[in-house]
């Protein structure tokens, strides 16, 4: 399943190098250039918030305090900063950051400390094997399976994880080339003709239910709004 992790900084220029590098290693990266616009975002979706404490009016000390008590989300958190001092570092930790790092900082740095803290996560049974609910479905990622209605339906690992893509990311439309990069990662040649007939044999073992799965022509897969 993709990693995805969420920029907010004020610094643009910033905000677009390591956006490349991120996505350079594999990660599904956002942007946002204030606590403002992060807060537009669904936050939950995300595996690592890369966030700078001195922005505007909504600094990142009160965005993440925001996330942690009132929102009451548990996505880790790195602080991005050029306060340095022990009480600013300590008052980070405090609101439940996962890291903190100095500018001016390495790329290598930071992407190293953002795999630590996935890496750290996983092994404490963070995001991982979450359970995902649409409409009637619930997809349990521990157990690896689609319960319907009570009722257990039987998928293989690309059906399951065809569904689990379009059920964490309710609104996206993936195309074909996305979704084989994303799911056919173990395999030299995939055709996109492969992502029909698996979407096919997804949306007939969903029986009624499977025209909640949509294609949008000349685009991709999304599932149907609630």
């Amino acid at each position: 399943m993709s990693t995805r992790v969420l920029v907010v900084d004020d610094e643009e220029d910033l905000c677009e190098i390591l956006q490349f590098n991120l996505e350079g290693e594999g990660y599904e990266v956002d942007v946002a250039y204030s606590a403002e616009e992060a807060l537009k975002k669904d936050l939950k979706s995300y595996q690592v918030i890369l966030l700078d404490v001195m922005m505007g009016k909504i600094s990142g000390f009160k965005l993440a305090k925001m996330i942690r008590q009132e929102m009451k989300l548990s996505v880790p958190i790195i602080f991005l900063t050029a306060k340095d001092g022990e009480n600013n570092t300590l008052t980070g930790f405090s609101l439940g950051a996962d890291d903190y790092i100095s500018k001016p900082f390495s790329v290598r740095e930071v992407i190293a400390r953002v795999k630590a803290v996935i890496q750290r996560t996983r092994s404490e049974g963070g995001y991982e094997g979450k359970k995902l609910t649409y409409r009637e479905f619930e997809l349990d990622d521990a157990g690896k399976q689609l319960i319907i209605n009570k009722k257990v339906i039987e998928l293989t690992k690309k059906e399951f994880e065809i569904l689990y893509l379009l059920m964490d990311n309710p609104s996206r439309v993936f195309s074909r080339e996305d979704m084989m990069n994303r799911i056919w990662t173990d395999e030299v040649v995939v055709m996109a003709r492969t992502v029909d007939v698996h979407v096919a044999r997804l949306r007939k073992k969903l029986g009624k239910y499977g025209h909640y799965i949509r294609s949008k022509p000349g685009y991709g897969y999304y599932l149907e709004h609630e």
